[in-house]
Order: structure tokens, then C-alpha cells, then sequence
């Protein structure tokens, strides 16, 4: 059996509450640092915002955007143990605005269901498939025009791999994990 860990929750009114999640090989919950960073960036952008959580792992990326403010959120994870920890975190936090499905990223962002205002992408690093998705959200439509792409990649990134008509608004690098904030383009 898998064994637990928790990550904590940096702001907002969930601040300090701690978020389990099950340690899994591959499972790597963006680290304080890294989400104090990508929120700090994201404070003018957050408070209503619907967003869409890929690879959602632990679920925290989702638990920090509603903790401060986002509308709602999608989080889109394909193992099902780790599905059912996001779900408890859920219940737990009364996290009513969350919607957690037990999917694949990739199936399901073949069929665009809605516009959301910013995604979090942040697939295993070693199944290389971060511009494939990337590639995906653009073609169908699932980020709103000037909406904002987070991802993160354990090698730098530029500009020409991404989309034609996105951007890299924001970059950092904490430790071995590289960061962006992309800007998507208008239609």
C-alpha cells in the first residue's frame, strides 16, 4: 500500500490547512516555493476565475486557487487512489466549487467541454508529453483568449515550443523544476 504524505495550503481563507495525498512514484506536489511564486504571479487574475487543474496529482494547484478565490475549478487526475484523496481533501475542506474526475488528461482534452480562465499542466516529466498538451489546449479552445497556462518541466523551455500566439509571461526555476506562466493569444 501507498504510503501518505500532506502538503500545506499557503493562502487564502484555507491558508495553513494541510492537503494529504498518497506518495506515489512520479507524484511530485509543486513545492511552497513554487506555488508561493505562480500565486504571487497570479493574485490580479485569480479571484473569480474558472480553472482547469491537468495531472492534478495531490489536487493542491485546485485547493490554492479556490482557497483564494477562484470560481471553480476542474481537477483532472487518472489514478484513481489519488482521485479518491483529492476527493477526501474535498470533503474535508468543503471545497464545494471542485470538481474531481477520474480521467485522462489527454482523452479528455480531445473534446472541448469549456473556456476556463487559467490551467495548471503539470504531467510526469518523464512521459515528455507537456507540448502535446500544450498543443491540445490551444487547438481546441479550452483556454480563454489572454488566459493564463501554468506548467512546469524539469528542462527550460522557449517561446517557439509553445502554441503560435502564446507567450511566456512569467518564468522561474526552483531547484531542478522550471516554471512558466504563458500568456495565450487572442483568436
Amino acid at each position: 500500500m501507498d504510503a501518505q504524505s500532506s502538503i500545506r495550503i499557503i493562502g487564502g481563507k484555507w491558508r495553513s490547512r494541510k492537503v494529504s495525498f498518497m506518495t506515489k512514484e512520479g507524484l511530485r506536489p509543486t513545492p511552497d516555493r513554487v506555488r508561493e511564486t505562480l500565486f504571487n504571479w497570479l493574485a490580479p487574475y485569480i479571484v473569480d476565475a474558472k480553472c482547469l487543474d491537468l495531472f492534478a496529482g495531490s489536487g493542491v494547484l485546485s485547493f490554492e486557487a479556490l482557497s483564494r478565490g477562484a470560481a471553480s475549478a476542474v481537477a483532472l487526475e487518472n489514478d484513481s487512489e489519488c482521485c479518491k484523496q483529492i476527493l477526501n481533501n474535498k470533503e474535508i475542506l468543503q471545497a464545494h466549487h471542485l470538481e474531481v474526475l477520474n480521467k485522462n488528461s489527454l482523452d479528455w482534452l480531445q473534446t472541448p467541454r469549456f473556456h476556463a480562465d487559467i490551467i495548471f499542466v503539470d504531467p510526469p516529466y518523464k512521459q515528455q508529453i507537456l507540448f502535446e498538451v500544450l498543443d491540445l489546449i490551444a487547438a481546441n479552445k479550452w483556454i480563454a483568449p489572454q488566459g493564463l497556462v501554468y506548467f512546469e518541466q524539469d528542462k527550460p523551455v522557449s517561446v517557439e515550443q509553445l502554441p503560435e500566439h502564446w507567450s511566456i509571461w512569467r518564468s522561474s526555476k526552483a531547484g531542478k523544476v522550471y516554471f512558466y506562466l504563458a500568456l495565450s493569444g487572442a483568436e
